[in-house]
């Protein structure tokens, strides 16, 4: 940040300027706390409710958890020996990378939170470096991550998986007992159990069950299979039979029923019975007769100067062009105005009982339409029971996407990154054996413009077209890859394809109470630091180091808030990092005071003394928090884990110990009535004015 930026911050501004500020760093602390006690906060919130009868209710807050590392949570640490002896020389750092990746990737499968995976060469010996941290099955960890990659080429599954005889009979009986146990349940709702508490016990409806199976007011357009078998059942009573629907068995309860009213004219809503003659033409939806717009149009008229109710049925057999309509007789049944188009609804809804319409053009072509009954709209408010069938998919299971081929990762002989000569973007080439080039020719023969996926370890990493049949044993994965992206995909393929075995040459765990001991000591340590930090700076400073120690309170919420929701995985190196920042965040507010001090002997004013040590502090604040922040990133960057942690939470206490420091501390101490602390000198130094 640019000096003369930070000495327009630092000039005295207005105490509601200041004020504002304070209210700030409330708003901050207020926040920081209910992160960092979430669970204490909701505890307050449920006590505050029971003590005022639900009259305030605060709203709860997430409770976030530390994310904590091995050793502090406990856990498991792998060390793998990996054999790259049929490796060629250049390819082997590709390949260990590749194994990490691969590894990394297997273990999120056990959700490990962040877990740490390295690789470490020692002369020609190459090492994987796994720490799990909270794993519980350590076993199966060990045992899923030993496995060799898997690398495999997939086409699309479009053949229609059936059912053995087997899981015939299994579906068979599983919807037998089904419908014995609902024709149980029906029994007893005819026989006037209660419905609801059937409902509550056997629907395997839960959307509707909440309600106590009701499924609102509907029309036979909104559930034909329900309304259309109890429209003649009287209020209150249960149909006497199951209902078998594509879900399952239905047993139906009327509650009421009523002519649906229009909301927006508050008239009755009707349901028309028609029939209709379709003419298509070129340009209309689903249209294959190859009449133009203006031929349909004459043939259509012509029909309509012919039509009339008793004719009307043939020459829709005779002349439609609606798929089926030489059986149906182009026949609609009942529906209301809302399941056609706009302009058929609206002929339909305000010609007479008996009549053809004029010609009604829609986006299907030419319409006649034959109204043979009208009559208004009924609803039904219904409760059903659910007892649901088992279908096909549910017995064989879903039907996969995709379907192995014979080509696998043992086929590959390598991937590399090149660059297309056409426009220089990156891309993936692949190289098959021998065997793999002809399978290869074979599955790009038979999937041309078709997609065929690449995965490795049951993960697609590519799903690329094939525009042509490739021989030759060599194909091209290209895409919008950037370099990183392109060599990560070249490392993956190489993992699954190069034989990279690795064997468990090391296993240490360590135990939950020992990481805890752990994090009790450390913070042990720190709360002493802290304490006698604050003793000191209160002793020699005063009332600013009292309200230093205030800021640095707020601080350790903040920092502590920020571990949370960054989220930051924490060791012990990085509560050591933590309790060093705290350190550092005292050594601001030393330079700040020392300096407010001379300035004070020197006879300035108090609120002129105050900027001046800010601003004649801030140089040296800013120069060595920097150059903290600097070896800190070059840590992270260049070392461990271990040095990461640490230094990854010094670089966020250092930012933090700038705004507490210059910000948190300056409003406090600018807050206080000049007046009254010149009144009281003591309070700031006991070292007196140069005369």
């Amino acid at each position: 940040m640019p000096d003369n930026i930070l000495q327009k911050l630092f000039q005295p501004s207005g105490r509601g300027k200041v004020w504002w500020l304070f209210a700030f760093i409330i708003l901050l602390v207020i926040i920081s706390g209910i992160i960092d006690a979430g669970s204490y906060y909701n505890k307050g919130a449920d006590w505050l409710s029971a003590k005022t009868g639900q009259t305030i209710k605060l709203p709860y807050a997430k409770e976030i958890p530390f994310r904590l590392g091995l050793d502090l949570q406990g856990g498991t640490q792998l060390v793998y020996s990996a054999d790259v002896t049929n490796v060629p020389e250049a390819d082997r750092r590709s390949a260990i990378d590749g194994v990490r990746d691969v590894i990394e990737r297997r273990v999120n499968v056990f959700g490990v939170s962040e877990p740490n995976i390295q690789t470490n060469k020692s002369g020609d010996d190459y090492q994987v470096i796994v720490e799990l941290a909270g794993i519980k099955d350590v076993n199966e960890a060990i045992k899923t991550i030993g496995e060799t990659p898997l690398l495999e080429f997939k086409e699309q599954n479009t053949a229609v998986k059936q059912l053995t005889e087997e899981e015939k009979n299994q579906l068979i009986a599983t919807n037998q007992e089904a419908e014995k146990k609902a024709e149980e349940i029906l029994g007893k709702a005819i026989s006037g159990g209660d419905f609801t508490a059937l409902v509550g016990e056997f629907s395997n409806d839960d959307a509707a069950k909440a309600n106590g199976g009701d499924l609102g007011w509907v029309t036979e357009n909104d559930n034909q299979a329900i309304v259309s078998q109890i429209k003649g059942l009287d209020k209150g009573k249960v149909y006497a039979d199951l209902i078998k629907t594509s879900q399952g068995f239905e047993i139906v309860k009327l509650e009421d029923k009523r002519v649906k009213i229009n909301p927006f004219d508050n008239k009755s809503e009707k349901e028309v019975k028609a029939s209709h003659l379709l003419i298509c033409f070129q340009g209309s939806d689903n249209c294959e007769n190859g009449l133009s717009k203006e031929e349909a149009l004459a043939k259509i008229s012509k029909l309509k100067e012919e039509a009339i109710p008793a004719n009307f049925i043939d020459l829709v057999k005779n002349n439609s062009t609606e798929p089926g309509a030489e059986t149906s007789g182009g026949d609609l049944g009942w529906f209301a105005k809302g399941a056609m188009v706009k302009p058929f609804a609206d002929a339909v809804f305000s010609q007479s009982v008996g009549t053809i319409s004029d010609v009604v053009e829609t986006p299907f072509g030419y319409h006649l339409i034959y109204k043979q009954e009208e009559k208004d709209l009924e609803e039904y408010k219904i409760s059903h029971i659910l007892i649901k069938t088992a279908k096909e998919e549910d017995v064989a299971g879903p039907q996969s996407e995709w379907k192995n081929t014979e080509l696998s990762g043992k086929n590959l002989k390598r991937a590399a990154v090149n660059f297309n000569p056409n426009d220089n973007s990156p891309e993936v080439s692949l190289e098959f054996d021998d065997e793999g080039a002809k399978m290869f020719a074979d599955i790009t023969g038979r999937n041309i413009n078709k997609p065929v996926a690449i995965y490795l370890d049951g993960y697609a990493i590519s799903v690329p077209t094939v525009n042509e049949k490739i021989t030759g044993g060599k194909a091209v994965i290209s895409g919008r890859f950037n370099i990183q992206e392109a060599k990560l995909l070249s490392q993956r393929l190489n993992a699954g394809a190069l034989p990279v075995p690795i064997s468990l040459v090391n296993q240490q765990t360590v135990g939950a109470s020992l990481g805890r001991d752990s994090l009790v000591a450390s913070l042990d340590a720190g709360l002493y630091a802290f304490l006698l930090v604050g003793i000191f700076m209160i002793l020699f400073y005063r009332l600013p180091g009292l309200l230093s120690v205030i800021s640095l309170l707020i601080y350790s919420l903040l920092v502590l808030a920020i571990f949370k929701i960054w989220p930051v995985t924490l060791t012990l190196s990085g509560v050591a990092g933590f309790i060093f920042s705290v350190g550092i965040a005292v050594d601001a507010n030393v330079l700040t005071f020392a300096r407010l001090r001379e300035e004070l002997r020197r006879g300035r004013p108090l609120n002129s003394a105050l900027e001046e040590a800010f601003a004649r502090a801030w140089p040296s604040i800013r120069d060595s928090n920097s150059f903290t922040i600097i070896t800190s990133i070059i840590l992270i960057i260049f070392t461990t884990s271990v040095v990461k942690g640490f230094a990854v939470t010094l670089i966020i206490g250092v930012a933090m110990s700038m705004f507490s420091a210059i910000i948190i501390t300056r409003t406090f101490l600018r807050l206080i009535p000049a007046r009254w602390l010149e009144s009281k000198h003591w309070l700031i130094t006991s070292i007196k004015k140069q005369s």
